[in-house]
């Protein structure tokens, strides 16, 4: 109990897994939370992770009482985390001229957004009273503008960004750091149907290993790989009309069932 522990939401693969498997190799203990808790328990065993090192919770993060329930659940029974990364996220293309795609942004937010502030509200308080822990947003580089059949994706991904400055402040003072990552193109089953061109993509891995040094050093905001610190800020700033050209006949994210 005396190793520092760190919880996990979306851990049965991609970066969730990367970032579970390189706090492991630190001897970090884990709390690792999934939907598809088999996986989870056949990859913890892979590992060779003891009961003292890894505990798996089942939980959608879309369920607010799940995601809630398996945080106290954790407290409970490995005590208070060092650091919370709120990972889980589902990305599916969508045309607002669909009535079924009303309920795809719908569920995209719950997870996404309100998915992400429910991972760390249970968290918070205990932190506060310790004074100290990391909570950890992954958000992305999607969250600086609007792309075609994206909408619901980088809406989601800017309330991420916002809802942290917004809590980065709350938090000041009280030896809480929010962290918030914004991933460029990482190879990860999220990715693997992507139409269009990914600059910079990098592998899981490589980007836990960024992650992880970012978390210690308790930035504010990150972004990874490190030329998307340039290109994440270019895009935000161009006009609208340089944008829209710039995207233009731009391959569109699929949608479900397409």
């Amino acid at each position: 109990m005396t190793a520092p522990l760190a919880f996990i939401t979306g851990a049965s693969s991609g970066i969730g897994q990367a970032l579970a498997r390189r706090y492991a190799a630190a001897g970090w203990r884990l709390a690792l939370v999934a939907r598809r808790t088999e996986l989870l328990h056949d990859w913890v065993r892979r590992q060779g992770l003891g009961a003292d090192r890894a505990a798996v919770y089942g939980a959608d993060v879309a369920r607010t009482d799940e995601i809630v329930g398996a945080g106290l659940d954790c407290i409970a029974r490995q005590g208070l985390p060092e650091v919370v990364v709120a990972n889980a996220g589902i990305s599916i293309g969508m045309d607002t001229a669909e009535r079924a795609d009303l309920e795809v942004m719908r569920q995209i937010f719950a997870v996404n957004s309100l998915g992400l502030a429910a991972t760390f509200h249970p968290f918070l308080q205990p932190m506060r009273e310790r004074g100290g822990g990391r909570l950890v947003a992954i958000a992305s580089v999607a969250a600086m503008r609007g792309f075609p059949g994206h909408g619901a994706y980088c809406a989601s991904k800017a309330a991420v960004v916002a809802y942290c400055e917004s809590l980065r402040g709350e938090c000041r003072g009280s030896g809480v750091r929010v962290v918030t990552l914004l991933p460029g193109f990482v190879a990860t089953p999220l990715t693997a149907r992507s139409p269009y061109p990914m600059p910079f993509l990098m592998t899981a891995e490589a980007f836990a290993e960024r992650a992880v040094a970012a978390i210690e050093a308790g930035v504010g905001r990150r972004f990874i790989p490190w030329p998307m610190a340039i290109v994440g800020p270019v895009l935000r700033g161009l006009p609208e009309p340089l944008f829209d050209r710039l995207v233009a006949g731009r391959g569109r994210k699929p949608r479900r069932g397409g």
